[in-house]
């Protein structure tokens, strides 16, 4: 009922339209809006849109200028990684190559280990063999003198004369081994 009220109030007054379309314009309204609206398109046309193409632009020419920046940081990392899976292929190799020549240089510091092994056991087995034929030479010679005087100890019993005399003693051992001697080898030969 007051909003009945308040519609018959607001047509006394004139506020409203006296045909019953509340939301229609008065036409002076109409036109001075069309004015203010056209005025109002001319100064954005003129004044912020030629700022916001301009800062359209700007932000475009950026992003651009950052993408080609990317695109060409990321060749630079492809040639860097490019150059460090070539780096690292030579390292390998260069690996290999040095464990390979580590390799022959054990096998040729092995191979002279034997070879100085091999020196040093020949000078060795000479060295025995010289001090052998040395001890068998004074064998030789302690045995000679032993079985020379046994000799002349038999001879001077068996002979009954004395041979003290070292010439005729050494006339006696000289015969006696020489008689040894050639019975040994007539043994041997038969």
């Amino acid at each position: 009922m007051q909003l009945a009220v308040t519609a018959q109030a607001a047509a006394d007054e004139g506020l409203v339209d006296p045909t019953g379309y509340p939301i229609i314009p008065h036409i002076g309204e109409l036109i001075f809006g069309a004015i203010v609206f056209i005025a109002l398109l001319i100064f954005v046309q003129k004044k912020i849109v030629p700022r916001l193409e301009t800062v359209y632009e700007e932000r475009r020419a950026a992003i651009e200028g950052n993408v080609e920046k990317a695109e060409k940081a990321q060749e630079e990392a492809a040639a860097a990684l490019a150059e460090y899976k070539a780096q690292l292929a030579d390292a390998r190799g260069e690996a290999n190559r040095i464990r390979e020549d580590a390799r022959q240089q054990g096998a040729q510091i092995l191979a002279e280990m034997r070879e100085q092994a091999q020196a040093e056991s020949d000078r060795i087995t000479t060295a025995a063999r010289a001090t052998i034929e040395a001890e068998r030479a004074q064998a030789t010679a302690q045995l000679r003198a032993e079985v020379g005087r046994l000799a002349t100890d038999l001879a001077s019993r068996i002979v009954g004369e004395s041979l003290q005399d070292s010439a005729r003693q050494s006339g006696v051992v000289d015969r006696f081994l020489a008689d040894l001697e050639r019975s040994e080898s007539g043994a041997t030969s038969r």
